[in-house]
Formats: C-alpha cells, sequence, structure tokens
C-alpha cells in the first residue's frame, strides 16, 4: 500500500489512533483490515444524510449514491467531489483500486466497475470506516 507514505493534512501517531477509534475501526482505517459482510449496520441505512470518514469525519458520501449492491458491504455509485483517493492494492493475489480518505489517509475499502449507472462504479466500502451523519431537518 502507498498510503503510508503519503502526507496528509490529518495525521496521529499510531497510538493517537489507537485512542480514538475501537480496535475494529483501527484495523481497517489504520491496517487495511475489511470487515465481515453483512455486520455493519450502515449497510441498510438509507435515511438522508451524509456518510463522513470514520477517523476524521471528512464527508466521504452522500446518502442518494447509496445503493443495496448485496455484497454486505455500504455501497455507493460516487463520492463527494475530491473526498477519496485511490491507490493500486495488490494485496491477496490481486489488483484491485483502494479507496482512502484524502484527509487522513483512512483506508475505506475498494471500488470496482460493476456498480449501476450513471458512474457505472461501485465503492464498497467497510462500515466501520463510516459515520452516518442524518439530515438536519426542520420542524
Amino acid at each position: 500500500m502507498t498510503t503510508s507514505k503519503q502526507e496528509f493534512e490529518v495525521t496521529k501517531t499510531e497510538q493517537e489512533w489507537r485512542e480514538i477509534l475501537t480496535p475494529e475501526q483501527f484495523n481497517v482505517l489504520r491496517k487495511h483490515g475489511t470487515e465481515r459482510a453483512g455486520t455493519s449496520p450502515l449497510d441498510k441505512v438509507y435515511d438522508k444524510g451524509t456518510f463522513v470518514c470514520a477517523g476524521c469525519e471528512l464527508p466521504l458520501f452522500t446518502a442518494d449514491t447509496k445503493f443495496n449492491s448485496g455484497t454486505g458491504w455500504p455501497s455507493f455509485f460516487a463520492p463527494i467531489d475530491g473526498a477519496i483517493e485511490t491507490t493500486v492494492d495488490r494485496s491477496f493475489f490481486m489488483t484491485r483500486t483502494e479507496v482512502h480518505c484524502r484527509r487522513c489517509g483512512g483506508h475505506l475499502g475498494h471500488v470496482f466497475n460493476d456498480g449501476p449507472k450513471p458512474t457505472g462504479q461501485r465503492y464498497c466500502m467497510n462500515g466501520v470506516a463510516l459515520k452516518f451523519i442524518p439530515e438536519q431537518t426542520s420542524d
């Protein structure tokens, strides 16, 4: 992975990350882990709002780009402009495109070219790498 050598707006020591993230978040965001499919409650969240990075709270995806991919992970067809960066991931004897937060470098998941229109992309994200911020409604 190339993200470890890059400079990001939000940087912390490994210990500082461990203090603010749960063990599962730390494993995914900082160690490029993957949560088990079907374990994230965010997979079934379709309310209006924004999905932000669990590490630095940068807005990453809006709810109107979320779709049910049937994979067991939250999936989106497009990120918010300028929110993510990608690198080549050659782990597990395959080549994939890794998606990470452009502000803190946290590993979010991977992007594939089997998504719906209009982009044809499927941003397959680890739910623990995200937080959902519901849209504020005025009553």
